[in-house]
């Protein structure tokens, strides 16, 4: 992994911009974005140019910094109100995430909370509880990957979906931070990525991080990862998630319940790793989380090559949901969750569905 964080502000509240590595440009070229508005950083969202659901919540937190930058010459309710615009702004970047809203939601509640201060001073505040967020979730990925390690013990082989290392939190990642603290445990761990189709994050994205950490890693097709499990090739499969219901049913990258069905049938262990700020518990069930969907040029015209035929329809979902009783726990910073039921999740989070 690059020195550089997916995900890093720099300078003051007043000047300072968000800097992101471009990870729609990954493994082919590395370059740095500098974002100094917020219709940038609403951009780099919706593109996946940031993605991963704790890499989007800080990125977010730190957009309404930017934001706010246009105003702070004025008075603080000026900036407020400038503020409320901003997030309203953010929050149409991408609508499965939960992370995004919750660190939206905990900037509005600190903005509208410092009363008296002036724009200037407000602004700082803000720029402050970002960086308090973006620490947070390095912190919560380390407690991830010490749990996660616990249950991966006695595997030689896992496989792993989607993007849930360094370039998708800010820290060490959900998933594959518990596959880097297992790793260092046992250097001949052999990790299974997915391609994870159709934007082959799995490829382009996780076989790069662990090969960065020199973590032994085999590329898969997503249609291959049945017979790996057939072949007993793994003996666990560890996946992020980015909306978590009160049930534990979890949304995450496409492909993740199909995923869960083939791990059950062959009674292979299925973890979803992520934290606390991912469960979403004003839901009760995966019914009601939203599922983006995306462009059919995705699908058609991956990376620029036209590989359907003109005006071919498409269905191209950006999650699936994995049902609760296909999820061996959910791996939180705050422990394991075994099994996944409703009581379950609110004896460890220490919180009940609103």
């Amino acid at each position: 992994m690059s020195a550089q964080p997916a995900v890093a502000w720099v300078g003051d509240a007043a000047t300072g911009h968000l800097q992101l590595i471009d990870q729609t440009l990954l493994p082919v070229e590395y370059r740095e974005l500098q974002l100094q508005t917020v219709e940038g950083v609403w951009e780099a969202i919706k593109s996946l140019r940031v993605r991963g659901a704790p890499a989007i919540g800080v990125a977010a937190a730190y957009g309404v910094v930017v934001g706010g930058q246009s105003a702070q010459s004025g008075s603080g309710e000026s900036l407020i109100a400038r503020l409320d615009e901003v997030l309203d702004y953010l929050a149409t970047s991408r609508p499965t995430a939960v992370n995004l809203f919750w660190a939206l939601d905990r900037m509005r509640r600190t903005a509208h909370a410092a009363t008296g201060l002036s724009a200037p001073q407000l602004l700082s505040r803000l720029l402050v509880e970002a960086q308090q967020i973006e620490q947070e979730d390095r912190e919560m990925c380390a407690a991830i990957g010490h749990h996660g390690a616990a249950l991966l013990k006695h595997c030689s082989g896992v496989l792993t979906h989607c993007n849930t290392g360094g370039l998708a939190t800010a820290g060490d990642g959900t998933a594959l931070a518990a596959i880097f603290a297992a790793a260092r445990e046992n250097p001949s761990l052999q990790v299974y990525a997915d391609e994870t189709r159709p934007l082959l994050q799995g490829a382009r994205l996780t076989a790069w991080e662990l090969m960065q950490r020199k973590v032994p890693v085999k590329l898969i097709c997503d249609s291959m990862a049945g017979w790996v499990m057939k072949e007993r090739r793994v003996q666990a499969v560890i996946v992020g998630a980015d909306r978590i219901a009160a049930n534990g049913d979890s949304a995450n990258k496409i492909g993740t319940y199909s995923l869960s069905v083939l791990a059950r049938y062959h009674q292979i262990p299925f973890y979803v790793a992520a934290p606390s700020s991912t469960f979403d518990l004003t839901i009760q069930s995966g019914e009601e989380i939203p599922i983006e969907q995306r462009s059919s040029v995705e699908i058609t015209n991956a990376f620029g090559k036209q590989t359907a035929p003109d005006g071919c329809e498409t269905y191209n979902p950006a999650f699936d949901v994995a049902p609760a009783g296909n999820i061996t726990a959910l791996i939180t910073e705050k422990g394991v969750i075994q099994p996944v039921t409703t009581a379950q999740i609110e004896t460890v989070l220490g919180q009940s569905p609103r």
